[in-house]
Formats: structure tokens, sequence, C-alpha cells
């Protein structure tokens, strides 16, 4: 099994409660230290032990992304003769980083970051628990909101400063007896960063959003960054702003910058690979490269005018030159009749109408004079004066 996952999300966890529960023995390795080697003298010691022993293994091996193909082959062995239950875990897509070998034999599994609700119940039973804060500390409700905003779906991020922030909460409060109240300042110097105000769900969310697509298309970069910011330290899910950066490019952008598209999904598919922190980085490359291109919504304004007059029932007929001609009965009844064929032409474009009569001469695209649609603009006005016999 491969148990695919952003940080903190139980990976490790599921691989010890499966060995817990079946009895195996139980072998861990993480891919940043082991090597060929080490894979393979597990694979004979697990061998031997069921052999011997008649005891099957459970090989955990952690960040599987970073081993090689070489060692990554070193597995296979023990994989198909089933001396080894491989469960193995990545932070990154299994498709790029496992060879298709040891995918192929896998069930893969992806976990998702854990919700505000599951993170709060992390938190609260290590509150309570023996081996937690064994109940000698709260939380109160506006810190516990700042822990779960902070974690951004990450357990282990939680737990690392809730612990952290008791120790504050220890030291502020001095010998004072009974349990201690862990509150919102406590986590804030825990963490080292200021908490903020946002509501993933409420009026916060909407207005930050609409905040940093404003200043994208205000070409302020500065304005937008800063937004950017807010939302990656608030725990914003970095693939909504992803997402809301191509619109942004498709929409304010435009065939004023051609690139802006392709960068901006570029920089989604970034952020699904690397995940975050890192993906915070093309994040603002994009963002920077959007803020700064020139800007056109004219493609925008076509689409949403043809768009209406579809509606409003201005649609008409298709012209009988441009209609499907590629079957037997199509000559008889007329279509393709007339059609000239544009690469037979010296210019490439011929005097020919592909509206329909009823909207002919109609014009939804109108381009800007903005960066390289400055020169879409210009090539634009001669093919319309060829197409329409100006």
């Amino acid at each position: 099994m491969i148990l695919w996952g952003p940080p903190g999300t139980g990976k490790t966890s599921l691989a010890y409660a499966v060995a817990a529960s079946s009895d195996r023995r139980f072998i861990e390795m993480s891919a940043i230290t082991a090597g060929v080697k080490d894979v393979r003298e597990a694979m004979t010691a697990a061998q031997s032990t069921r052999d011997l022993y008649g005891s099957s293994t459970l090989l955990f091996l952690d960040e599987i992304h970073r081993f090689t193909k070489a060692q990554q082959d070193a597995l296979l062995p023990g994989v198909e003769n089933g001396w080894v239950t491989l469960i193995a875990a990545t932070t990154e897509n299994p498709s790029f980083s496992v060879i298709s070998p040891l995918l192929s034999r896998s069930l893969l599994l992806r976990l998702e970051l854990l919700s505000d609700e599951e993170v709060t119940r992390v938190v609260e039973t290590a509150v309570t628990a023996p081996h937690g804060l064994a109940s000698n500390f709260s939380v109160d409700d506006v810190a516990m909101t700042a822990l779960v905003h902070f974690s951004s779906g990450d357990a282990r991020r939680a737990l690392t400063a809730l612990d952290a922030a008791a120790a504050v909460a220890r030291s502020r409060s001095g010998d004072a007896s009974g349990p201690v109240t862990i509150l919102a300042d406590d986590i804030s110097h825990a963490v080292d960063r200021a908490l903020l105000r946002y509501d993933r769900d409420g009026d916060e969310h909407y207005d930050v959003i609409s905040a940093f697509i404003k200043s994208i298309r205000g070409s302020d970069p500065d304005a937008a960054l800063h937004y950017l910011a807010r939302m990656i330290e608030a725990g914003e899910d970095p693939r909504f702003i992803a997402r809301r950066l191509i619109i942004s490019a498709a929409e304010d952008i435009g065939l004023a910058s051609p690139q802006a598209l392709p960068l901006a999904v570029a920089a989604a598919e970034a952020v699904a690979l690397i995940g975050m922190p890192e993906g915070r980085i093309p994040l603002a490359e994009a963002t920077v490269f959007l803020a700064t291109s020139p800007k056109s919504n004219a493609a925008y304004v076509g689409i949403n005018e043809a768009i209406w007059d579809v509606r409003e029932g201005k649609s008409g007929v298709v012209p009988s030159h441009l209609r499907d001609a590629s079957y037997s009965g199509a000559q008889p009844l007329g279509h393709g009749a007339g059609y000239v064929y544009p690469h037979s032409a010296p210019l490439g474009i011929v005097a020919q109408q592909y509206l329909p009569d009823s909207l002919a001469g109609r014009s939804y695209y109108r381009p800007t004079a903005h960066g390289q649609e400055r020169d879409v603009a210009e090539r634009l006005e001669r093919l319309r004066i060829i197409l329409r016999g100006e």
C-alpha cells in the first residue's frame, strides 16, 4: 500500500496501527537514510523470519519518493514473493516518483488534509490524554481557533504548537495552582507569528481573495503579495488560490500577455506536485507575473456577448458552405458547396462568411492596445478587411 498525502495526516500512524492490529514483525525505514544495501538486508531478514518462524513482516518505508529507481527495484523481490507487506508513505504524487512495477503491485490510498473539526478533536484529546498534557492545561475557544487555523490541516503541526504554547502558558502563569488556560497570545508567542483574523468559511475568506484578485487586476504586485501572504499564513487551501490565479489570467490578462494563463496553470500543477510550504514560491511567481502583465478582458467580454446573443435566440442557420460534407448524402443537400479552403489561397485567408446570416458582420472580440494584444488588433483589422471584403 502507498499512502499519499500532506504532512501530518496520519500516514505513519496508519502504518503503526496496521502492524499492531495484524501482529506482524514491524520494520521502519526512511528513504532519507536507507540505501540499497539496507533494503536488501531487510528483505533477507524478512525472508528468513518467514521461513524459520512463519512470521510475516510489515515494512514501513517513509518518504519513498526520495528513493532512486535502483533502491525501489530492490524492494520488488520482497513484495512479489510476499516476504514483506510494504506500506510506503509519500507527500508527492506517486505517479511521478514511484516506479511502475511497484505502483502496479500496490494499493494507493490518498489522505487529505484534516478538517478543522478533526484537528480540534486531536488537540482536545492531547490536552486530556495521560501521555499528553494530562488535563494540566485547558485551551480557550479563541486559542483553539487560532491553533486549528495555524495547523492548516496538519495534526503534527497542531500538536507541536500546542506543546510549545503550553510551555509559554506555564511560564506566564508562574506558580499558579490548578489547570493553566492556554490563550491566543500563548499560541502566537509559541509559533512566533501574528495570529490572523481569517475565517475560511466566512466574510474574511471572500474579502481577502477579492482584494487579492483586484490587486492583480489593478497591477499592484505588492498588494497582491500581501494578500497572498495573508491567505497562506491563515491556512487557506493553496489549490483554491491557484484556481483563482488561473481565472484571473484568463479573465483580466487574456491575450495582452498570452504567457499568463500557461504560467498560472503551471503554478497550480506545481502546488499539487510539491505541496506547501514550497508551493508558496510558484504561487508568488504567478501572482507577480499576473500583476505586472498588461491587462485585457476582451476575450472575456467577447464570449459573454456571444453567449448572450445565443440565449437571445440569435443563433441563425449554419451557412451551407460550412456544413459537414463528409457523408454521401451531403452533396445533394448543397452542404459544403462553395467552401473555399483557406490553405489554398496565397494569403491563407479568403473573403468568406463564417457567421450565420443573422449575425453577419457582428464583432465579439475587440482587442485592446495593451501588451501583445496590440499586435493582435493590427492583424485582426487586416483579417476582417479580407474576410468581409471591405
